[in-house]
């Protein structure tokens, strides 16, 4: 049996066992298999923890095999597996990362129907043995790094949109003048005052004098006695119907506490970002590319990873999944789709530049849009074909570190070879 399709002869008779393990946050499931595919003893449930991968480890060393010669196969699922997996290999066993969907494929073509721990632990055992195992990919250090990173920022950048969204109902039903001072309530200065006075009632019975104060000692904030004075007429008149106001009032004053220490946590990264793209040369021909931002580059660092694993441009494009799946069936033939595998803050990230090209003058990536769409492609192909040259132009700049960003190659065939 081999590890991977491209493993040796030599290695594949080294192989005297291998272990599926099925991991779980606090316990897994192992099974060892023969390459016979006959079970050493039954599938064994262990914490995953240090005691628990003394049992795991204390089965393995009972084999008349070697580490080296002993494949043990688990998902990459969250970062359960982590911790076990660098664990083993430090003990020399040979290891593979498998995706949950080569797996789950295995398993349905099995026509399996119960899915339990034990189960799927002789899945991966049996997806080891069959030769078909793919081996997923690794990240490095840095770009473990950046993954982590950028996908907090945009995790916190969600819900930091989902506060303002929130702020903005309630300020309707609360003080709906508001943003006849303050056009955007969610604005630093705005955030302070609506965390002290977080309705036209509370507002109203304000003192001009605090009101003023609290409004001058913001940061850059430019606000005096007119501010004041206009916030205090606008409550007193109020169209506000003050009803749950109590409620209402509550909650507007932690979403905007919740959106201040969010948007804190979001500097924070970004000047993280910023440092870390700063002492990586890898990225300083992304960084020449107008289109491109800070978070942009960052993203396509940390999502494509080691783009030495890519040979050809078309892989590059279906990793992203932003190639093209059309079904199809006799005379039926349905609408061709993308097909959206792999990261979609990678996608996000690529349509957010593609469209940002457009309305950018002298862009190349913007032109080349312009092209398509003259040729007589429909705009929003036309804009997926921008973001398939920029991903080309993405690797071929980040393979070849040396290179500057040319514009006027974005208009050529292949760059990522």
């Amino acid at each position: 049996m081999s590890m991977s399709p491209s493993a040796s002869s030599q290695e594949k008779a080294t192989i005297k066992y291998v272990c599926g393990i099925d991991i779980g946050s606090q316990s897994c499931a192992g099974c060892i298999c023969r390459p016979d595919k006959s079970l050493v003893g039954k599938p064994m449930v262990f914490a995953n923890s240090k005691d628990g991968w003394d049992i795991l480890l204390d089965k393995l060393n009972h084999l008349d095999a070697l580490p080296q010669e002993i494949l043990i196969g688990m998902e990459a699922t969250a970062r359960y597996s982590e911790n076990l997996y660098h664990a083993l290999g430090q003990l020399g066993y040979r290891l593979c990362l498998l995706h949950p969907g080569q797996t789950h494929q295995f398993h349905e073509r099995q026509g399996l129907r119960a899915k339990t721990d034990r189960l799927d632990a002789m899945t991966i055992a049996r997806v080891l043995l069959s030769g078909e195992a793919r081996a997923g990919y690794i990240p490095s250090e840095q770009v473990a790094t950046y993954r982590e990173l950028v996908r907090l920022h945009s995790q916190l950048s969600e819900e930091a949109a989902r506060y303002q969204n929130q702020i903005h109902a309630l300020v309707v039903v609360l003080f709906p003048e508001f943003t006849q001072v303050f056009a955007d309530p969610c604005l630093p200065t705005a955030l302070a005052v609506l965390t002290v006075y977080p309705s036209a009632r509370a507002m109203a019975q304000a003192k001009e004098g605090a009101l003023y104060a609290l409004l001058h000692a913001q940061k850059h904030a430019h606000y005096g006695h007119p501010t004041a004075k206009k916030l205090l007429s606008l409550a007193s008149t109020s169209v506000s119907s003050g009803q749950a106001e109590a409620g209402r009032s509550v909650s507007l004053r932690m979403l905007c506490e919740q959106l201040e220490q969010t948007q804190k946590h979001l500097e924070w990264l970004q000047n993280e970002l910023e440092h870390l793209l700063a002492t990586d040369p890898a990225v300083e021909g992304l960084q020449q590319i107008p289109e491109f931002g800070i978070k942009t580059v960052a993203v396509l660092r940390a999502e494509l990873g080691d783009v030495g694993r890519f040979a050809r441009t078309d892989q590059v494009i279906a990793y992203a999944g932003l190639d093209v799946r059309i079904k199809e069936s006799g005379l039926w033939k349905g609408q061709a789709k993308l097909s959206k595998r792999g990261s979609g803050l990678l996608r996000q990230m690529l349509y957010l530049a593609a469209l940002r090209s457009i309305h950018l003058e002298r862009s190349a990536f913007g032109a080349y849009y312009r092209r398509l769409v003259e040729r007589g492609l429909k705009k929003v192909s036309a804009l997926m074909a921008v973001m398939r040259k920029m991903l080309a132009v993405a690797v071929h700049l980040l393979k070849h570190e040396q290179q500057d960003y040319d514009p006027s190659k974005v208009g050529v065939g292949n760059l990522a070879g």
